[in-house]
């Protein structure tokens, strides 16, 4: 059994799989007119696939240009006019590998570097030192939930704080980071109606229970 990830990659996922390799069939046809008519056949049954294209202005030729980023080569064929392989042809892009840094700290999110940045920018006063120790709360909120983790020292957010700042933000060694707790869910509607109800249901009982007993004692 052949898994999907072993195959080939899907150019434009849209058309499938089987039309994709039914373009890629077009280079074991010969002859060029042949070639041209097979392909012609492809478009018409793409724009079946898709009826919708047909609305779109030179709808034909953008039909075409999918075949030959499909094609990922050149068809050999007379192309309609307004086609260049040269500029359409599927170039694969150069891998960009991820960041060292930001994956060492992926568990604080891009919301922290945002802050950081902002807060790098800000002029020296209350304002800023006040922002400054709002975002080494959330670091130390995020470390903890990221790493499952009730406790975490300080020394820890305080030197990540300055790794990702690059030294530009710093807390005194004495200055403790606290995490604001979470404020409590208030009830929904339709808690306080069941509550409601199992209330009534309570008040019933007891006095029907109280009725039972008075009836007895008579």
């Amino acid at each position: 059994m052949e898994y999907n990830s072993q195959k080939d990659l899907l150019i434009i996922p849209e058309y499938g799989r089987n039309m994709q390799e039914l373009i890629r069939h077009a280079f074991t046809i010969e002859g060029k007119e042949e070639r041209k008519i097979y392909l012609e056949d492809i478009i018409n049954l793409m724009q079946q696939m898709h009826p919708q294209s047909r609305n779109v202005a030179d709808s034909k030729l953008k039909l075409w240009e999918h075949v030959v980023r499909i094609a990922e080569d050149d068809l050999g064929i007379e192309l309609p006019e307004g086609i260049s392989a040269e500029e359409i042809g599927f170039k694969k892009p150069d891998m960009i590998n991820y960041p060292v840094e930001v994956n060492k700290f992926r568990h604080y999110g891009i919301n922290v570097r945002t802050m950081i940045a902002k807060a790098v920018e800000m002029e020296d006063g209350p304002v800023k030192e006040g922002f400054v120790k709002t975002i080494a709360s959330y670091m130390k909120m995020a470390y903890r939930n990221w790493h499952k983790e009730l406790h975490v020292n300080d020394d820890v957010i305080k030197g990540d704080l300055k790794s990702i700042s690059k030294g530009k933000l710093e807390l005194s060694e004495g200055a403790t980071i606290e995490v604001s707790a979470q404020p409590r869910r208030k009830p929904s509607s339709s808690s306080n109606y069941r509550n409601n109800n199992r209330n009534s249901r309570n008040n019933n009982r007891d006095r029907d229970n109280r009725n039972n007993n008075r009836n007895r004692r008579r």
